[in-house]
């Protein structure tokens, strides 16, 4: 069977600790879509280290890590990680493989999506820059280049071919930056690509799960971006929640098990669009300031504000969420009084659900306020340790949102996590 973890907000919710904190308990783990602009970030004894494309399973050497065909891959991107990997002393080609389908990224993406966001001036939609928009564009469009293809004879034609096309969209948007230099690492790169595991994506992860193996599903981004159900169109360009993993590693529905969704104590966001708990006081620089809330794939402060459980609640729903994971919960350990949304005000009417369209109209959060438990959790290692107050700020989450909060993180490291009563 499958398992899934996945992002409950806009991302940035610390699934990279939490899925190698799990990942001795699977065979094989995951990512079913995105690319490079995820950034989970993992401590590693001690060191900080951000992975973009390598599944977060790749530490443990017991345990295999896929990257699936929904995902669109950066050679380069991916050169770059095996080499932080290698300094740690680990290869990183020894347990992990790559789906034949899995789309790549171009340098002409990149040079896309830049001269694209530019162009739309004050209308940006907070692009991370890599490419992955006209990647998946491509895709649809049936254009795109494929890591299978990479090992054709006419690779080099083909890419030439979608390269020109490329190039006249990159002339009507008046884009000049000469990228030789991209294009001369993205095929360097590709010779680390062919050196590695090819797989047939769909029938390696079936023959696993059909010999017993536990599969854990690595999600990127949160489900809030998705490309259909999230802040459309501050979105980004796949399926983040639980259904992606099916189109994006080629499982059957009935395969999944646990859905398992993380979200942070409060919330964050990067880059524009709708955050209708957003804070632009004291309070929310003191959130970034305690939280270190500042982008792992590009290093811009995080939006913060305090938790929206309208938003928490659809993601639950949208995605069958089966148990919830809640982060930086000790970021909170210093505030003397909390405050969650339960419900929104929109053009006077109150709703407790999340409307179709979120930045065309202004939405006022309805709030509900904690007392804080104002205690160092940080160094608490069991559910009895915790504040009083922290439990009560769980218990409430859990009744608000019909689904039980399993674990608790208190702290980056990969120990720092409390298991609830029940689990």
């Amino acid at each position: 069977m499958v398992d899934v973890l996945l992002g409950l907000q806009w991302g940035d919710e610390g699934k990279g600790k939490i899925v190698d904190r799990f990942a001795p308990d699977y065979d094989l783990i995951a990512r079913f879509q995105g690319g490079p602009n995820a950034g989970h970030t993992l401590y590693v004894e001690g060191q900080r280290i951000v992975l973009h494309q390598i599944p977060s399973g790749i530490f443990h050497p017991h345990t295999d890590n896929l990257i699936g065909g929904g995902v669109v891959l950066d050679p380069v991107t991916l050169k770059r990680e095996f080499g932080k990997i290698a300094a740690l002393g680990i290869d990183a080609s020894r347990n992990l493989c790559i789906s034949e389908r899995a789309h790549l990224i171009l340098p002409t993406h990149r040079a896309l999506d830049k001269a694209s966001e530019t162009a739309k001036g004050n209308n940006r939609i907070g692009s991370t820059l890599k490419g992955i928009g006209p990647a998946y564009m491509d895709k649809t469009g049936r254009n795109g280049l494929r890591v299978g293809d990479m090992l054709e004879r006419d690779f080099t034609t083909r890419y030439i071919r979608l390269r020109l096309k490329h190039q006249k969209m990159l002339d009507s948007l008046s884009f000049s930056e000469d990228i030789t230099e991209w294009e001369e690492e993205f095929f360097e790169a590709l010779e680390l690509l062919r050196s590695l595991r090819i797989v047939n994506g769909e029938y390696h992860i079936n023959d696993r799960i059909s010999k017993g193996d536990r599969v854990l599903a690595e999600g990127a981004q949160g489900s809030m971006l998705d490309v259909d159900f999230g802040t459309f169109p501050f979105v980004t360009s796949s399926n983040t929640i639980s259904a992606g993993v099916c189109t994006g590693l080629g499982v059957a529905p009935q395969r999944i098990r646990e859905v398992i969704g993380v979200t942070k104590a409060y919330c964050t966001r990067v880059g524009s669009g709708p955050f209708p708990t957003e804070l632009h006081d004291e309070t929310g620089e003191r959130l970034r300031a305690t939280g270190n809330e500042f982008g792992a794939t590009t290093g811009r402060p995080r939006r913060c504000g305090w938790l929206d459980l309208v938003a928490l609640r659809f993601a639950c729903m949208v995605n069958g969420v089966t148990k919830l994971v809640m982060t930086k919960s000790d970021v909170l350990d210093n505030f003397a009084s909390l405050s969650a949304c339960e419900a929104y005000r929109i053009d006077g009417e109150t709703t407790d659900k999340v409307p179709y369209q979120m930045s065309r109209r202004p939405i006022e959060p309805v709030y509900r306020a904690f007392e804080g438990w104002l205690s160092d959790t940080s160094l608490c290692t069991s559910y009895d340790e915790l504040p009083a107050r922290m439990k009560e700020y769980v218990s409430y989450m859990d009744t608000a949102l019909g689904t039980r909060i399993a674990y608790v993180s208190n702290g980056p490291g990969r120990d720092q996590l409390i298991s609830m009563p029940g689990t």
